[in-house]
């Protein structure tokens, strides 16, 4: 697929569309669709965490829809195997009644994909999955497969139901360019949400965007200036995560087991730099780098005993961080 060249102007209007086809379906959640949004331009993927039924899947559908790419769900199980998510190769005869290996995809294979309760599947399928994300292939008998572009992940998890899962380690969580909280909606929400599901119509998603154009917003994402102190202070900022760190504040001292990678400064780099063009701005402020900073480190922090005892939530830490971490002047 063949990615079409975009301009500053014509990226903010692009997203501003994206959001507003996605709203149409979706009821509120404007941070998440936007932190949504803001994945698929950095070109990673995102794990969502929240209760059933608050439209994970519903919010996929519906982005796939606004940008006319190829969607699949792939509800994750305890029985689940590698190869019903990449594929296999299956015998087939032809017309001479010769019999040959014939590659069957998996449901890998599309633009956007759903990997849905990522953590009831066992380590060995979540594997397969996690290294499709990464290297966007795959390989089945010895033959690399490539996956379509561009491609995105949505991995879900549910927060209360833990029997029988196997939840991802910290360094497959360290692979998801963000971690997305799913809020509950307020009341005035709930009552919209019934209003759209329970009638006799269903709102339709209008396509605004096709796949080479979220090529091309990928492309020119990356393009975005940043200065080298605004790089800096994301830098000290995960190095503050780390309770050895000399600028660490308190809670991280006492709460934390281990800081955030240095997947987590890419991560808010690259979404400071889509948060800036979505602003209007062509280049990134200390305030783009904030605005990321929890969804970006908060799956990346290993926090200790005494913060589960205590209730003590990661993004209650990277508020802590981001009020000690000073500006340079």
């Amino acid at each position: 697929m063949t990615q079409r060249a975009i301009d500053a102007d014509q990226f903010r209007e692009i997203a501003m569309a994206i959001e507003g086809a996605v709203g149409t379906f979706i009821v509120g959640q404007r941070a998440l669709i936007r932190q949504t949004l803001i994945t698929l331009l950095a070109g990673g993927n995102a794990l969502l965490e929240g209760v059933p039924g608050l439209g994970k899947t519903m919010l996929v559908r519906a982005l796939a829809q606004a940008i006319d790419c190829s969607f699949s769900r792939i509800q994750f199980t305890p029985d689940l195997m590698p190869a019903d998510i990449v594929g296999t190769n299956i015998i087939v005869e032809d017309e001479h009644g010769r019999r040959h290996f014939q590659f069957e995809a998996g449901p890998i294979f599309a633009n956007l994909v759903l990997a849905d309760e990522i953590n009831r599947a066992t380590p060995k399928t979540q594997s397969a999955m996690l290294e499709a994300m990464q290297e966007r292939q795959v390989t089945v008998a010895k033959q690399t497969r490539d996956l379509p572009r561009p491609f995105f992940v949505l991995a879900t998890q549910n927060p209360l139901e833990m029997e029988g899962t196997y939840p991802l380690p910290e360094a497959q969580l360290d692979r998801f360019f963000f971690k997305l909280d799913v809020e509950f909606p307020s009341v005035d929400e709930l009552v919209e949400i019934a209003d759209r599901t329970t009638g006799a119509s269903v709102p339709q998603v209008p396509r605004v965007a096709a796949g080479p154009t979220i090529m091309g917003m990928q492309q020119l994402a990356r393009q975005v200036p940043i200065a080298s102190h605004v790089t800096e202070h994301a830098a000290r900022l995960l190095k503050a995560t780390h309770p050895d760190d000399a600028g660490a504040p308190d809670a991280v001292r006492q709460f934390v087991r281990y800081g955030a990678s240095p997947r987590g400064v890419q991560a808010m780099i690259l979404a400071g730099k889509i948060h800036a063009l979505l602003a209007g701005r062509y280049n990134v402020a200390y305030d783009d780098v904030h605005a990321v900073a929890k969804p970006a480190l908060r799956h990346r922090l290993i926090l200790n005993f005494e913060a589960q005892a205590e209730g003590v939530e990661a993004d209650a830490i990277i508020e802590s961080v981001l009020e000690s971490v000073k500006v340079s002047a």
